[in-house]
This record gives structure tokens, C-alpha cells and sequence, in this order.
């Protein structure tokens, strides 16, 4: 799609320092091995795909940057902190030294309808796409990435207790895209390692 990539909500950007080092380590050390593991990464066109995050208070959450997918290693200077939104307006304040991925919206869906859920993995496999759009709840075919339809979907789909016990979702309006989440980045990151194992 040509829009892959962009940026779709409206966003209060405040340019701030980096990050201190210990509040991405952990997150960081997921997000080398799925880009190693081709999860994360650019597409034949040079267009990036995948982001990580995790929640740091109860709406406020760490994302790394618009852009970063086609990244092999990230710093500090990648990721970035939301501190804010509103899913209707489809909106984002966001403080930290670079733009929030296109997704943070998604991201933000998730931790607002499940308190539990601290770490969201989004990743992109053709194979396991298929696999989990087929076989469990997944969201709709014409609900597009980085929308407040989309927002929406998976707050509704994660108000189901087998959805958040499960928890995977295939994005069916983002072709190969994938969420993930857990408790913590490890929970989401052995989530993702079980459903490979079956593809």
C-alpha cells in the first residue's frame, strides 16, 4: 500500500532529551532479536515495519520512533514517550527526541482496554498473518493501520477474555501485521515464539 509507513494521526510533539538508557534496555533487547528474526525491518520497497513498546504508568507508554524499522540497532535517540491521547480524535501527545510510530495509536488501544497488558509487539510474518487471520478473532479486512477504526477494533476484540489470554491478534487491514502483548516485553515476546513454532 502506498501509505505504508505514514503517519496518520493528528500529534502535540514536545522535542525532548533522550530517554534514560535503563527505561528502553529491556525493551531494546526484544527488539534485536525480532529484527534479527526478520520481524521487524524494511520491505522491498524501503519501507520499515514493526515497533515495540511498553507501558511506563497507566496510559503513559515508551514506542520507538516513526522510521526506526529499517534500523538494525536503536538508542536512546529511537524511542520516544506518548503521554496523551484521545483514540476519537485520533491524536497523540508525545514528548522524547523523535515521533512516535505510525501504530501508537494501536498501542494505545491496547493498554487502555487492558490494565494488565504492559508490553505490545508489533511485527510482520506473511505466514503466521495468514495462519492467525483464519483460524482466530482477528480485526476486519478494511480496517487500515494507524486509524481510529483501528483503535477501535482492538479494543473490542481485547474485551474478550480468550482474545487477551491468547495474546495475539492478526491486523486484517494491514496486510502481514501482527500484535502481541503481555505482561511484560518477555510474556509478548514467548507469545510470539509459540505461534512460530507452529508455522
Amino acid at each position: 500500500m502506498k501509505d505504508e509507513g505514514v503517519i496518520k494521526f493528528k500529534y502535540n510533539w514536545k522535542h525532548e532529551l533522550p530517554l534514560p538508557s535503563e527505561l528502553i534496555s529491556e525493551l531494546n533487547v526484544w527488539r534485536d532479536k525480532l529484527y534479527k528474526a526478520g520481524l521487524i525491518g524494511e520491505d522491498a520497497n524501503g519501507i520499515g515495519y514493526g515497533n515495540i513498546s511498553c507501558r511506563v504508568e497507566k496510559n503513559i507508554f515508551i514506542i520507538t520512533g516513526s522510521g526506526t524499522g529499517s534500523l538494525e540497532k536503536l538508542n536512546e535517540e529511537h524511542y520516544t514517550r506518548v503521554t496523551a491521547y484521545d483514540l476519537s480524535e485520533n491524536s497523540l501527545t508525545i514528548a522524547g527526541p523523535i515521533k512516535a510510530s505510525s501504530e501508537s495509536l494501536t498501542h494505545a488501544a491496547v493498554y487502555e482496554t487492558a490494565p494488565l497488558i504492559n508490553s505490545v509487539f508489533h511485527i510482520h510474518h506473511p505466514v503466521l498473518w495468514e495462519t492467525l487471520l483464519f483460524n482466530l478473532p482477528s480485526t476486519a479486512i478494511g480496517v487500515e493501520y494507524g486509524t481510529t477504526a483501528m483503535a477501535v477494533e482492538i479494543g473490542h476484540l481485547l474485551r474478550d477474555p480468550v482474545v487477551l489470554e491468547q495474546g495475539i491478534i492478526a491486523m486484517g487491514g494491514h496486510k502481514d501485521g501482527i500484535l502481541a502483548f503481555g505482561t511484560d516485553s518477555h510474556s509478548a515476546g514467548r507469545i510470539i515464539d509459540k505461534w512460530l513454532a507452529y508455522v
